[in-house]
């Protein structure tokens, strides 16, 4: 099912390969059937296979077919999306710097709820206090490492800043 070139890409064992190729000519293709030449070659053990792609659907499509190539199981191997990669890192190591194993990442629309109810209970107006810039204020203050707390302190004169920061607070 493989041409020449997309074989030998497939089956170089001299450490890593760049393969340049346009959408639908097989990119896919040969990189399962790489990583199902390296576990079956005894090249590589499944724990020790990392392959990262940017949507659910690849990843999916991925684990199908590496799963009908090889005679192992793979359960073991590190195949997702950069996000679901790095959560599992996360919830494998986080301990290590002091933080739960059961920690919960929110997406946009959880955020959104929350948000609005730290508005609503500090009884702000949301026409005013809208989510996309009080979410975006979090999010740069964290980036920053800035803490609620440090926020308000150097915006306690600015009643609109020193408010979004009792959002970002709760």
């Amino acid at each position: 099912s493989l041409n020449e070139k997309q074989r030998e890409a497939a089956s170089h064992d001299k450490g890593p390969i760049l393969v340049i190729a346009g959408a639908g000519t097989g990119k896919t293709r040969v990189l399962t059937h790489r990583i199902a030449y390296l576990i079956e070659s005894g090249k590589s053990m499944p724990w020790e296979v990392l392959a990262i792609t940017f949507t659910n659907k690849a990843a999916a499509e991925m684990k199908e077919r590496i799963a009908k190539l090889i005679d192992y199981s793979i359960d073991k191997m590190w195949i997702g999306t950069f996000h679901s990669i790095c959560v599992r890192i996360l919830r494998r190591f986080i301990d290590r710097i002091g933080y739960d194993k059961s920690f919960t990442i929110y997406d946009t629309d959880d955020q959104k709820i929350v948000i609005k109810d730290c508005i609503k209970e500090l009884d702000l107006d949301p026409k005013i206090y809208n989510f996309n810039n009080i979410r975006s204020l979090i999010s740069n203050e964290k980036n920053n490492r800035n803490t609620p707390d440090n926020y308000i302190k150097d915006n306690y004169n600015n009643f609109a800043k020193r408010n979004m920061g009792e959002v970002y607070a709760l």
